[in-house]
């Protein structure tokens, strides 16, 4: 989700500049890969090809905990809502056996002033510790970069300070990078800890040339997103990760809120590992929001690398979204993940829990429901 407040206030303003900016991107994106080439068990060639074999150790289907991001850098501890063992049950109890943890960059290296309390070794301590409670319980983890440095000058910003107090465009170059070698040297001993590299990249101030877009998005560099900061592209963040030694999966978005995957096969970054997922988010009010998108431009991507749905959402208490969603994603056998395990309006987060015993909103009914039914 691209809005985050700590209150069940409303996370659902920036929705509508997204869409507007999707439609306008849309109009400049390249075809989409053939009908040929969508077809699974077709030959690739290039980076698709090193990662055609890759897949992950299991179908992932689960939930988001959110909390970690914006808990810390608002001075109000760690976690929203509790973290203990009794909590992780309530999720397994759905059938789930995945949980997306974000994180925050200044918060896990402990900079930009925050308080010692909420950061540096007692917020690694505290995430370190949710994550093995998370493996006893036989979950497995993605660990996602959710909030981190950089100014975000945009429409309808709230975020004009250089700390990670807010959801930003693109990593940045300054901390980004250090912060996946501290997270892969923490956990790389873990292969069911997989790697979400960056929440929702939006690098929409070049978003009028398409192709930019997605070189900034994978090269980075000093001006791709104005002169705001210098952005850390997926490449670099790879290389990051696996300059540690750390070979587990390596998550990868796309951008406008990790939506549009229309150029993931063109500019898809390299991994010396071969063990990279697309990640893509899907809500009710994006763009790419209908099954002849999904058709026309998920399903190439997935045909050719492993892709789980980090987000999925609607944002009218109800299911019928994401029921959908869920129908089309179950006949790839492609995992997903509701947003979100917290107890917030069902429209405003959208939270799929009343209580942290696991008692679903009307929305959450629904990815219960699927779950359960295997």
């Amino acid at each position: 989700m691209r809005v985050r407040h700590s209150t069940a206030g409303s996370r659902w303003a920036a929705g509508v500049l997204a869409t507007l900016l999707s439609l306008i991107g849309a109009l400049l994106v390249p075809e989409p890969a053939s009908a040929a080439q969508a077809a699974r068990g077709t030959s690739v060639t290039g980076h698709a090809a090193s990662a055609s074999a890759s897949a992950l150790p299991t179908r992932l289907r689960g939930v988001n905990r959110s909390g970690t991001e914006f808990m810390c850098v608002q001075n109000r501890g760690i976690f929203d809502g509790p973290a203990d063992s009794d909590s992780i049950q309530a999720i397994k109890n759905w059938q789930a056996n995945v949980v997306r943890v974000p994180l925050n960059e200044d918060c896990w290296l402990g900079i930009n002033g925050v308080n010692s309390a909420y950061s540096g070794t007692d917020y690694r301590n505290a995430i370190s510790d949710y994550v093995s409670r998370l493996r006893r319980a036989g979950l497995y983890v993605i660990l996602e970069l959710h909030w981190s440095s950089g100014v975000h000058i945009g429409f309808g910003s709230s975020c004009w300070t250089y700390a990670s107090q807010c959801q930003k465009p693109m990593p940045n170059s300054d901390h980004t990078p250090d912060f996946w070698k501290s997270v892969a040297n923490t956990f790389k001993g873990d292969q069911a800890v997989v790697f979400d590299l960056f929440n929702e990249p939006f690098p929409n101030l070049v978003m009028f040339d398409h192709n930019a877009s997605w070189k900034c998005w994978r090269d980075g560099g000093p001006a791709c997103i104005g002169f705001l900061y210098s952005v850390a592209g997926m490449q670099t963040l790879i290389n990051a990760v696996r300059s540690t030694g750390a070979t587990n999966s390596i998550m990868v978005g796309g951008i406008n809120y990790s939506n549009d995957l229309s150029g993931w096969l063109t500019y898809a970054p390299s991994d010396p590992a071969g063990k990279l997922v697309v990640s893509w988010h899907s809500y009710n009010f994006n763009n790419c929001n209908t099954q002849s998108c999904w058709d026309s431009q998920i399903a190439p991507v997935a045909a050719r690398y492993p892709l789980v749905v980090g987000e999925i959402g609607q944002n009218d208490c109800a299911h019928g979204y994401i029921d959908t969603l869920m129908n089309w994603l179950d006949s790839r056998d492609l995992g997903y993940l509701g947003w979100t395990w917290n107890t917030w309006d069902c429209k405003s987060g959208p939270s799929l829990i009343t209580d942290y015993n696991g008692t679903p909103t009307a929305y959450g009914q629904g990815l219960k429901n699927r779950l359960a039914s295997g």
